[in-house]
């Protein structure tokens, strides 16, 4: 099932709904849920009921004529990680060159930029703003502190089930769906902080920094994760083409880690990282005032964001 928070002259307010089989409909949910939040955490049962309701609720509402917000406007937690090697690599690479203008080149060509063997061993993260959540079509507003925005091309799961020290073998069964994310970053206030070796902070942490969307979509639905062709383009033009296999740590592995002796809760959610080549950054190319960044998962849809700049 793919799962929505949308919005609707009809009714106004945020509202949970599924979309229909053919992707043409929005089903209405919000007279048995109060949110999309609920329906995960209410688990295999709530699923049941939704799948019942996606069948014959009477309120059906096109999807062209809805607004769409993030599946989850404000999740339980967001934890953010860098699963794959490419970006990792060529992010530190455009790092050193961004710092290092004179020196920075050089170290790269001669091979001595690389990522830490510890980064091999352990899949890391952050925690990110759960408040700064913005959905589709949403406008991703440059804070003034910055001089430089990029987008990130990643998707990632909601949480289903609450677990502790969750074994790689059982991860799956706690993942509820999987949506694509958008995070957005001031490279220019990230670089600062990275520096101090605290961070990142206000290089990611701004009023709709985080795009999320366009739908929540369930595991079985999905499939495998690890086979989904991700796209990323700005204006129209393609800037990334690539795909979720060549993740390095998987999505089982992070919530192992994570979990290990610390309680995990349904809505959480977990980020992949970007994928290679997956943000502007890696490309030594940047956003500017009205860019249209869309990021295009296989299977769960396009999340599309204009990028504003505060006069």
């Amino acid at each position: 099932m793919k799962f929505c928070t949308y919005s609707h002259a009809a009714h106004g307010e945020k509202r949970p709904g599924v979309l229909t089989a053919d992707g043409a409909t929005i089903v209405d949910l919000g007279g048995s849920f109060d949110s999309t939040l609920a329906i995960i955490k209410g688990g295999d049962e709530a699923k049941v009921k939704a799948k019942s309701l996606q069948d014959r609720a009477e309120t059906r509402i096109a999807l062209g004529e809805a607004k769409l917000h993030a599946p989850v406007p404000v999740p339980e937690q967001i934890r953010d990680s860098m699963l794959f090697e490419k970006h990792v690599q060529q992010a530190m690479e455009r790092m050193t060159i961004m710092r290092k203008p004179v020196l920075g080149p050089l170290l790269v060509k001669m091979g001595k930029v690389k990522v830490p063997p510890t980064w091999y061993q352990i899949p890391i993260y952050y925690k990110s703003n759960r408040f700064s959540v913005n959905g589709p079509e949403g406008d991703v507003i440059w804070p003034r502190y910055s001089q430089v925005m990029d987008f990130e091309l990643e998707f990632g799961f909601f949480l289903g089930k609450t677990g502790k020290n969750i074994k790689p073998s059982e991860a799956r069964n706690h993942i509820f769906g999987f949506t694509i994310f958008n995070d957005f970053s001031a490279r220019d206030a990230q670089s600062i902080e990275m520096q101090s070796m605290l961070g990142p902070c206000k290089g990611k942490d701004f009023d709709t920094g985080n795009s999320m969307g366009p739908f929540l979509v369930t595991l079985d639905e999905i499939g495998d994760p690890y086979a989904l062709r991700m796209q990323a383009r700005v204006n129209g033009e393609t800037w990334c083409d690539s795909n979720s296999r060549t993740i390095h740590h998987k999505f089982e592995d992070l919530l192992a880690r994570v979990s290990s002796d610390e309680t995990v809760h349904p809505g959480e959610f977990f980020g992949s990282g970007t994928v290679g080549d997956g943000c502007g950054l890696e490309h030594g190319r940047y956003l500017k005032d009205g860019d249209v960044v869309e990021l295009e998962v296989e299977k769960i849809g396009i999340l599309r964001n204009r990028v504003i700049r505060q006069k």
